[in-house]
């Protein structure tokens, strides 16, 4: 599988990706009638991530060589990133949930890595913006 990506400028900031998905999470409350809460969102990404194990492994061969013309067990890039971007709408939607700047989450954690790593003293990407 090939992987293609779009060049730097046509590239959606987090900020972006976050404020798309309150978009969407914003459209399905509506249309269910109901917020989900912790529980319900722990459960969509727990499936979720199951859905990606699926096609990885699909994608991987791993399954025996007899179902490699069964088309339940084809996929595609395409698919697996479909998957991906899932588990990352469910990650924002707990983020939020709790109340948790995931941009500032991410930096906070890395830099910690990094430090462990000894690597702490190399130059550091900007702290993330806030357009919220």
């Amino acid at each position: 599988m090939e992987h293609e990506s779009r060049p730097e400028s046509a590239r959606p900031s987090f900020d972006e990706l976050v404020a798309l998905t309150r978009r969407v999470i914003a459209g399905f409350e509506e249309r269910e009638q109901r917020p989900w809460g912790v529980e319900a969102s722990l459960i969509e990404l727990i499936k979720q991530v199951g859905d990606l194990a699926r096609h990885v492994m699909m994608a991987e061969s791993y399954y025996l060589p007899d179902r490699s013309s069964d088309a339940r067990y084809a996929t595609t890039t395409e698919r697996v990133g479909d998957e991906l971007a899932d588990i990352l709408y469910c990650v924002i939607r707990l983020a939020d949930l709790y109340g948790i700047d995931l941009a500032e989450a991410q930096v906070s954690a890395r830099r910690r890595e990094l430090d462990y790593l000894g690597l702490g003293d190399e130059p550091r990407p900007p702290a993330p913006s806030h357009d919220r």
